[in-house]
């Protein structure tokens, strides 16, 4: 089966038929071209989606981290980076593969049915001109025929003529032999070109054509077996990277199964446990007798329960403001419904004091047990306006204790760089005394005495800390002994007396700040004038809020805000109306919690935390 003899006179069809396979092959190469920048999307947007939930580098999320639920979240972000870079692959291959190969053989396929289509019209064109040049003898045999039979019959009308002259008889004769000749010569002429014409058609139908359309045959063959060839290429690209994407997936699986509840609890527990027992029963106090109290330190805090306790010297009341301002809670403020502009400046002010509070305050300023209070809870809070103490002492025991732990790890591997830098110049040095000319051995003597004295301090460093961390360590309370209650006051270990100013406090979310203090508490009997202007610690910070309208907090107990201003939260409101917030350390009251948006942060451990770090 050939098109040769088959489809002898289909040129044009032919012609046409191959030029629709080329433009099948070119729209197939599209189809892919099209097909890898599908895959290059979603490869960039899978990797896109991968970097948008992976966790930022020195922040919370980084922390979150160490939970199995969310190691296995980011092994499958991982993996689907992987996944992403299989599709990517499938893009590369397709295009090397396919794409580049069938482009750059459609040209050549182009060249090459030119080149035979043009040999077949230029054999058509061949045997065209046979086809003429034997017409044209045809017709001019014919013609030399038909003058020869005139000129026969003018001799034999002339020569039967007695009136004609012998001359003229004889010139008759003469031109019809003449007639006959050139007829018998183009007969000959014809009978030739005749014989021509047939071996060169027999030639062209038998062997030319049959020739150029077996080749032209063949071209098309190979184009379907090529782009056959490329559609099996086309799914072995995909099949290729399947083994890799089921690994991927494997992995992600893997990382699922490796989830641990028991093992997050755990983690869980190890990351906020304080290392303090449940307080213990509160102590009965007769108030029937009179007595000189001091105050308890199982002694109930003002944040729990409604029936508050008088607070006496050292207490961590929460009720308080500053030792010097008493503390005065607003009447109920107007429905959060009613319009900023509808509501009075403040609540009516109560019973003003009779005494002057210049004369209160100078004896409460003349009064030594109370000087040093003050002075500790200076030092206190301005300790806690920074970076934290280097011993960690603002953390509840048992966190303080991993953070110890993680230091001295920490400078034990410094230690270990530094005494391994030591032992590598040591070496170098005995090569140096050996062999003089490979270097100076004194060269090396100023850096070795660098890092002994590195090492040096680095022991100290470490020696300190393993002191605090023996210390905290023998601090934890064991199970055995009798919980106390942590009502605002963390006792030190110094068995002699009390801190003078407790400044250890669990914070109303369960957060804990610590400041310890190693002078001794000045017990003191109990006045009235210590009831009101006993010194205490501010509250902790428990959220943020922002001022929604101006208030202009006229009366006593309240506080001015503008609106859009940013404050602390130190106190939610109760059922009454009220939100009691704190500008800066001096600056406390309560304002209508309708005029204030509240965000609450339970994880605010710090009463003096920068406000953009709480918003945070």
């Amino acid at each position: 089966m050939s098109w040769g003899t088959e489809l002898w006179d289909q040129f044009d069809n032919l012609e046409k038929h191959t030029q629709w396979g080329i433009d099948v092959l070119e729209k197939y190469i599209k189809f892919v071209k099209e097909r890898t920048e599908i895959e290059l999307s979603y490869a960039k947007q899978l990797r896109n989606l991968s970097k948008k939930y992976q966790p930022k580098k020195n922040s919370k999320e980084e922390e979150e981290y160490r939970y199995t639920s969310t190691r296995a979240f980011l092994a499958t972000l991982n993996e689907m980076n992987d996944y992403a870079g299989q599709h990517e692959v499938i893009s590369e291959n397709m295009t090397s593969l396919i794409t580049v190969e069938l482009t750059r053989y459609v040209q050549e396929l182009k060249q090459e049915r030119k080149s035979h289509f043009h040999d077949g019209r230029k054999a058509q064109q061949h045997i065209e001109t046979c086809w003429k040049q034997l017409e044209a003898s045809k017709r001019r045999f014919e013609r030399d025929c038909k003058e020869a039979d005139r000129a026969q019959q003018y001799f034999e009308k002339m020569d039967a003529d007695i009136n004609v002259t012998k001359a003229d008889v004889e010139k008759a004769r003469q031109q019809a032999q003449l007639r006959h000749q050139m007829a018998e010569d183009s007969k000959a002429e014809y009978s030739s070109t005749l014989q021509k014409f047939n071996s060169e058609q027999h030639e062209h139908y038998y062997t030319h054509i049959p020739n150029i359309f077996q080749k032209i045959q063949e071209m098309e063959e190979r184009r379907i077996v090529r782009i056959g060839e490329s559609m099996k290429t086309f799914a072995e690209v995909d099949r290729q990277v399947i083994p890799i994407i089921g690994k991927c997936l494997d992995e992600i699986t893997k990382a699922a199964e490796s989830v641990d509840h028991k093992n997050d609890s755990q983690m869980v527990i190890e990351a906020f446990k304080s290392g303090f027992e449940p307080p213990g029963d509160v102590d009965f106090e007769d108030f029937t007798q009179p007595m000189k109290r001091t105050v308890s330190e199982s002694s109930l805090s003002n944040s729990r329960g409604d029936g508050k306790s008088e607070p006496k010297f050292g207490s961590k009341s929460k009720g308080k403001l500053w030792p010097f301002i008493k503390k005065n809670k607003p009447p109920p403020p107007p429905p959060a419904s009613a319009s900023p502009s509808a509501v009075p400046n403040g609540p009516q002010s109560p019973k003003q004091q009779k005494e002057p509070l210049s004369h209160r305050f100078n004896e409460f300023m003349t009064s030594k047990p109370k000087i040093h209070c003050f002075r500790s809870l200076k030092r206190g809070l301005s300790l806690k306006l920074g970076a934290g103490p280097e011993d960690f002492s603002n953390l509840p025991p048992e966190q303080r204790r991993k953070k110890l732990q993680q230091k001295v790890d920490e400078l034990n591997r410094d230690i270990q760089k530094e005494m391994d830098s030591r032992d590598a110049l040591t070496k170098m040095k005995d090569v140096y005394i050996k062999n003089p000319q490979m270097g100076d051995a004194a060269s090396v003597d100023h850096r070795l005495a660098e890092l002994g004295q590195n090492i040096e301090k680095l022991r100290l460093e470490v020696q300190k800390f393993e002191g605090w961390l023996a210390e905290v360590e023998g601090r934890l309370p064991a199970r055995s002994e009798q919980p106390r209650r942590q009502s605002g006051v963390y006792e030190a270990q110094n068995a002699s007396g009390v801190n003078s100013c407790a400044q250890d406090r669990e914070s109303p979310d369960g957060s804990y700040t610590e400041e310890q203090s190693q002078e001794t508490e000045m017990k003191v009997p109990a006045t009235d004038f210590d009831d009101e202007f006993d010194d205490e610690e501010p509250l902790p910070t428990i959220g943020t809020c922002k001022a929604l309208y101006t208030f202009e907090g006229q009366n006593e107990g309240t506080i001015s805000v503008a609106e859009g201003e940013m404050l602390y939260v130190i106190e939610e409101d109760k059922g009454d109306g009220w939100t009691r917030i704190r500008r800066n350390e001096d600056e406390e009251g309560y304002v209508p919690t309708s005029y204030v948006e509240v965000y609450l942060d339970k994880n605010a451990k710090d009463v003096h935390k920068p406000l953009q770090k709480i918003s945070e």
